[in-house]
């Protein structure tokens, strides 16, 4: 037990260290973004005055680098959080509307740095804004569902793992639903084979009543037949014999 409450502790402690890493970077991209269009600002009202960019240049395209690199490691990060169940789906998807915000923004950035002299309504927005700001909340916390606020990592992850175990659940039972129904299909396309072999054998049966019939039939017009001709043959001898008695009989 003892192993275990270490082990569970040194859990948390390593979940807190990666949410601090987290919103350290979030905090770190924002400002980086907030820099940039500062910078792109800056270059543009040079380039107004006739001075050298190249500098701004080089440094606007540094850290338009570095913000690129920044967003897709919090992509990773995220994706890592959600596929290892250390927040929920909910919260998962609120973080990557925050990561698909700054994309939107590093492009609408890198538009602005390519279209030099202009001041676009990206730049002023941010400035208005001032990035990320110390002491506002980061909105990598805000919005947290009513299911997971005040819960731990490892409460979390339990969560997750009734709500995956219900979910298997009731996969289980709609597997045994399928079952039952497939084995309903295999029941009934017996019984329909049972019923075609019975009418199958009753086709055989009638074929072989009226082929038996047409024999029959056959049988009792040759019977006929011949019993039409024995009666002529019986008639022709008894006019023979009446033809011979009359002929030898005594005239007086």
């Amino acid at each position: 037990k003892r192993k275990s409450c270490c082990a569970e502790c040194f859990g948390g402690v390593l979940s807190c260290l990666h949410l601090v890493r987290r919103l350290s970077l979030y905090d770190s991209t924002c400002q980086i973004a907030q820099e940039i269009a500062e910078k792109i600002q800056e270059r543009n009202r040079y380039q107004r005055n006739g001075e050298s960019t190249a500098k701004l240049n080089v440094i606007i395209r540094s850290s338009l680098q570095n913000l690129k690199e920044k967003i897709d490691h919090l992509k990773d990060l995220l994706l890592r959080a959600i596929s290892t169940y250390q927040i929920t789906q909910l919260e998962g998807d609120r973080r990557q509307n925050l990561v698909d915000d700054l994309l939107t923004r590093q492009r609408q950035l890198q538009a602005s740095y390519k279209n030099e002299g202009t001041e676009p309504d990206v730049i002023r927005s941010s400035l208005m804004t001032g990035g990320v700001k110390r002491g506002v909340i980061n909105p990598w916390l805000l919005e947290e569902s009513e299911e997971t606020r005040g819960l731990g990592f490892d409460d979390i992850r339990q969560q997750q793992r009734r709500i995956i175990q219900e979910q298997d659940a009731g996969l289980d039972a709609l597997s045994s639903v399928i079952s039952r129904q497939k084995q309903m299909g295999q029941e009934i396309g017996n019984e329909l084979d049972e019923q075609n072999e019975i009418i199958d054998d009753l086709t055989n049966l009638v074929e072989n009543t009226d082929d038996k019939l047409r024999n029959q039939t056959r049988h009792v017009k040759m019977v006929d037949q011949k019993s039409t001709s024995c009666g002529m043959l019986v008639v022709i001898v008894l006019l023979l014999i009446a033809i011979a008695v009359v002929a030898v009989w005594p005239t007086k």
